[in-house]
């Protein structure tokens, strides 16, 4: 649970989380959860939990779910591989965790306490995520698209502690993101015209 009682975003989130940084870098992953109102959701949620106390069943589904004895043989089966990560992939890798530092700088070359900076532990991270990935794969080595999929899984991650405008401020190109403030600016004001010189 959150320290303040709700998951503030435009807080870090060893403050929201009360943990030191030094402990949630060892976590591979964090992803946060908010509870967010949403009606739809809302109501589905209350329908299900309503039919499950008045039932004592959960409603019937409209898949088959697989079983525990297949999932438990899968997990078993891959556990068996011992991926290795081949150096054909070590430039690659490297660029990668190169890529990821500099996205937790600002427009100073500073780092910016909002993001979670990627530290040699998150490099770690990578290479036990892409092990992790060829082991579903039943595969004893580890492909690029096992490390893409690790650093998009990081990525994520990443973005589920951020505010919406900062993860669109991230993906957006320099012209978008002008284009952004002068939009802004116009709407704040009510105009439908701007001077250059005044944005």
């Amino acid at each position: 649970n959150p320290a303040f009682g709700r998951y503030d975003k435009k807080r870090t989130p060893e403050v929201n989380i009360n943990l030191p940084a030094a402990l949630l870098s060892r976590f591979d992953l964090l992803f946060v959860l908010v509870d967010t109102p949403n009606l739809d959701n809302d109501i589905a949620l209350a329908r299900h939990i309503a039919f499950v106390h008045q039932h004592l069943k959960h409603p019937e589904l409209d898949f088959e779910p697989y079983s525990s004895d297949l999932l438990r043989a899968y997990v078993a089966e891959a556990r068996t591989y011992e991926p290795v990560i081949p150096s054909t992939l070590a430039d690659y890798i490297v660029g990668c965790y190169v890529s990821m530092r500099k996205q937790s700088l600002d427009e100073n070359g500073q780092y910016d306490s909002k993001k979670i900076v990627g530290t040699p532990r998150a490099l770690l991270s990578i290479l036990r995520l892409a092990q992790a990935l060829a082991r579903i794969r039943f595969s004893n080595e580890v492909n690029q698209s096992d490390v893409a999929e690790a650093m998009r899984l990081m990525k994520e991650a990443k973005h589920s502690t951020l505010q919406r405008e900062d993860i669109e401020r991230e993906y957006e190109d320099e012209i978008s993101r002008i284009f952004g403030a002068v939009r802004e600016y116009m709407e704040t004001r009510n105009t439908m015209e701007a001077r250059i010189a005044d944005i």
